[in-house]
């Protein structure tokens, strides 16, 4: 059953149909490999699948090279494997060191001792490749890629393998995650050309940087049918000598299609599509492939994708009397629910863990990535505000809590991700999935022996916890989710019932059962803290430190939390001190942390991307909102004007995700699924429509609206591949409310209205403080400000919408009443 959940799905970065787009393309009767979808059309994000039992298939090279007449096109994995397993130093000397060891991203400096002469994405390897006619062999991957590290073992350490790649070609390494451009135009080439895609991603390219073969992982040797990467090496430098013309004939072709095929414009005059519409059959795409046991959508393996329970959410807000809505909302609180009581989520040491291997969100792939607890903080504290239930609030905090102690840095960054595999205790040379995580039945007995009293019988704390994380003496991972035998004997921590359950089964109090096995969590954490730890990725990327600003900056908000409002406001400064060039008026990509816990970048830099830009800005705009200090609204207000400098499509709407002026990036490509991230596109239609009330600034309204209709196929056909846009869409449809406070910061009224505000999920609404300065930014911006004060010397509320505004509130209740209904009193402005 995996390997068939497996088999039908597609990258996140799917989006071409190569059935249509290659047919032209390829040479003499080509069959390409079509995208695997699933039924609802659309390519599923599998960013990193772990547990198989055996490498993905490399073989399908029915290339030109191999098979002289049939086309030109490689599919070696279309089981996507992304996983972890990063290697920790090495005790013994190295044979080899190579050029990568001068830089700085983890990805890279793990092969710096390979027997490969290895360049870093440049001018000098691109001037190589031209002065010596060689073609070149690009290799991306990213620090916490497990099957990344299987091929460097198998191939890039093997000596012979190496001497053939140095002595014959130009060799690339690439970090996916520090170049994401790069990146995205090799694996819409890749799965374009093959129907699968994933990471490692191997691809040759003629001097001037044109693909002409793609594939992913390869076994080092021929595997029965399957070649290895040695028979494909030499079979890709006989071709490049006998055959040269064909394979940059058919590459040329191949690229030209997609070009055509990934472009996304809007016709002049184009309007979006109408929002009510797009929002339903969103809904209904997503009821459709909704798992109603254990929530989330399709079967394992069951990814969280925090996009689609922020879309049904923000669809119930507005549908909150149909049965769409309520069903709408139960999808994404059961969802919620289920994932916060499962395995995926870390009972012991906070945080969650990149996906489940089963339906029932019980064994994970043990990876954790930022921009999952970014996103998936900011779902959870949702939830709560809709919900009112405290669980949602307590996973949230949760979650905030693991990235504060473990992907912190001093400075106010945060790591990129934590790996799966590690070292057992038991020690050994091989490091093992989950070894951080998991437990023994005898190592919780051992840990928990005190007698309980006034339970039943002789109980004991580990009877207690052991029964409520369904811990067995056998372990209680399934074979089939086991594989590979890493996990024989161990168990992965699911709450098996209710803590009144629990409590009824032991006749303890529930109280009681509470402080036991919140005893028991401590104390098994101070133990894990004494485990091997797995690698940690210590670089810290502009995009997804925007991503975790907002999430501090939400869940801060809603809960009053000063600590995390504080984490918050250093988030923002650390992006402003070590990620934006003041001088060259520049988001930077990356900066790294070194052993002395420093900062440090790269010469050059490398420059940020839309999604830097786009994350950052909305970062920025929920900072401002949490904390009512106009700088942060001042930079989103500098960094947009920046964005639409860099990468607006002046022409066909929306904004290319790489600059237009880098002539290294063969293909201008608009992302257009919201996947394990958002689409940049789809974060900044709220961002232009956000700041277009902040700012008076019409134009970004009307960027906002051609950005939707550039995405109108796509929002129109398949909206459940952009349920982020799709939120875009409506609020720009009902329009956003603005809500005006009128009073000093921190005085009690004031903050008795801001805490009314922030109580309530509103989705479509900016949120403003107007003190005494008349020549405040937001009254240079928006005038009609200065006309509002506080009624009677106490704080107060406006709400307006569509050029009309209440008539002023000073109640917290009266307030809240308003934001619900909208019954009170309206006067045009």
């Amino acid at each position: 059953m995996l390997r068939l959940a497996w088999r039908r799905s597609a990258s996140k970065n799917s989006r071409v149909d190569p059935a249509r787009l290659l047919t032209s393309a390829f040479i003499g009767g080509c069959r390409p490999v079509s995208p695997q979808q699933n039924s609802g059309g659309y390519s599923i994000d599998t960013r990193c699948y772990r547990r198989i039992p055996h490498p993905p298939p490399s073989d399908r090279l029915t290339l030109p090279l191999l098979h002289p007449q049939s086309a030109c096109y490689i599919s070696s994995s279309v089981f996507l494997n992304m996983a972890s397993g990063g290697e920790g130093p090495s005790s013994t000397p190295h044979r080899h060191t190579n050029r990568l060891a001068k830089e700085r991203s983890p990805y890279l400096l793990q092969h710096a001792h390979n027997p490969v002469d290895w360049y870093p994405w440049g001018q000098d390897a691109f001037d190589k490749a031209k002065k010596e006619d060689k073609p070149i062999f690009l290799s991306v991957g990213y620090s916490t890629c497990h099957w990344c590290h299987v091929m460097e073992r198998e191939s890039f350490e093997d000596e012979e393998i190496g001497k053939i790649l140095s002595d014959n070609f130009v060799c690339i390494k690439l970090d996916r995650e520090e170049r994401p451009d790069v990146d995205k135009v090799y694996m819409t080439f890749v799965q374009a050309t093959s129907g699968g895609g994933g990471w490692p991603m191997s691809v040759w390219l003629t001097p001037d940087l044109r693909p002409f073969i793609g594939g992913t992982y390869f076994p080092p040797r021929d595997h029965g049918s399957r070649p290895g990467l040695k028979t494909v090496l030499t079979r890709i430098m006989d071709q490049w000598h006998n055959n040269r013309p064909a394979l940059e004939s058919s590459g040329d072709r191949i690229l030209e299609a997609l070009k055509k095929g990934t472009a996304v414009a809007a016709t002049p005059g184009e309007s979006p599509p109408p929002a009510p519409d797009v929002a339903n059959r969103c809904f209904q795409q997503l009821a459709h492939s909704y798992e109603e046991e254990y929530g989330g959508f399709r079967d394992a393996p069951k990814f969280p994708t925090p996009v689609n329970l922020m879309f049904l959410m923000s669809y119930w807000s507005v549908n909150r009397s149909t049965s769409e809505g309520v069903e709408a909302l139960q999808m994404a609180l059961h969802t919620l629910r289920m994932m916060a009581l499962g395995g995926i989520h870390d009972h012991v040491a906070q945080g969650f863990h990149r996906y489940s291997t089963d339906s029932s969100w019980h064994v994970p792939h043990f990876e954790k990535m930022l921009y999952d607890q970014a996103q998936l903080a900011a779902a959870y504290i949702t939830a709560s505000q809709v919900s009112g239930e405290q669980l949602f609030a307590d996973v949230a905090k949760d979650i905030l809590l693991y990235v504060s102690r473990d992907l912190r840095h001093k400075s106010g960054g945060f790591y990129s991700a934590e790996d799966a595999d590690s070292v057992p205790v038991s020690g050994g040379p091989e490091k093992r999935e989950g070894a951080f995580c998991v437990w023994t039945a005898s190592e919780v007995r051992e840990l928990l022996p005190d007698v309980v009293e006034d339970a039943t019988g002789s109980t004991t704390q580990a009877d207690i916890f052991m029964h409520h994380y369904g811990v067995k003496l056998q372990g209680n991972v399934a074979p089939e989710q086991d594989p590979h035998g890493e996990l024989q004997g161990q168990n992965v921590l699911i709450v098996r019932y209710s803590v009144e359950l629990t409590a009824a089964h032991f006749g303890i109090s529930v109280g009681k059962a509470n402080e036991l096995l919140a005893s028991a969590r401590a104390k098994m954490a101070e133990v894990r803290r004494r485990r091997p730890r797995p690698h940690l990725d210590t670089k810290m990327l502009a995009s997804w430190n925007g991503l975790m600003l907002s999430a501090y900056a939400r869940v801060g908000a809603v809960l009053g939390d000063r600590a995390l409002l504080e984490m918050a406001v250093q988030a923002g400064t650390f992006l402003k001190e070590h990620l934006w060039d003041a001088e060259r008026q520049t988001i930077l990509r990356s900066c790294y942390s070194e052993d002395q816990m420093e900062v440090q970048q790269i010469s050059p830099p490398i420059s940020g991307f839309l999604d830097d830009y786009a994350f950052i800005i909305c970062g920025l705009l929920d900072l401002y909102e949490a904390t009512l200090q106009t700088e942060w609204l001042q930079w989103a207000e500098e960094l947009q004007l920046r964005q639409d400098e860099l990468f607006l499509d002046d022409q066909g709407g929306g904004y290319f995700c790489s600059d237009p002026s880098d002539s290294t990036v063969l293909l201008q490509l608009k992302e257009d699924q919201d996947g394990a991230e958002p689409s940049a596109n789809s974060v900044s239609a709220s961002n232009l429509l956000r700041l277009s009330h902040y700012t008076g600034r019409q134009e970004w309204l009307q960027r906002s609206q051609q950005l939707l209709a550039a995405f109108s196929d796509r929002l129109t056909r398949v909206p459940i591949a952009l349920p982020e846009m799709t939120r875009a869409l409506m609020a720009q449809h009902y329009t956003l409310k603005q809500i005006v406070i009128c009073g000093q910061r921190d005085a009690p009224d004031t903050t008795g209205l801001l805490a009314t505000v922030n109580s309530l999920f509103l989705p479509h609404k900016v949120l403003m403080l107007i003190e005494d300065d008349a020549d405040s930014f937001l009254c240079q911006r928006l005038p009609v400000l200065s006309s509002m004060s506080q009624q009677g010397g106490v704080a107060t509320a406006y709400v307006c919408q569509d050029y009309t505004c209440s008539l002023p509130v000073t109640d917290p209740q009266e307030l809240r009443r308003l934001l619900l209904d909208g019954t009170t009193e309206m006067q045009a402005e």
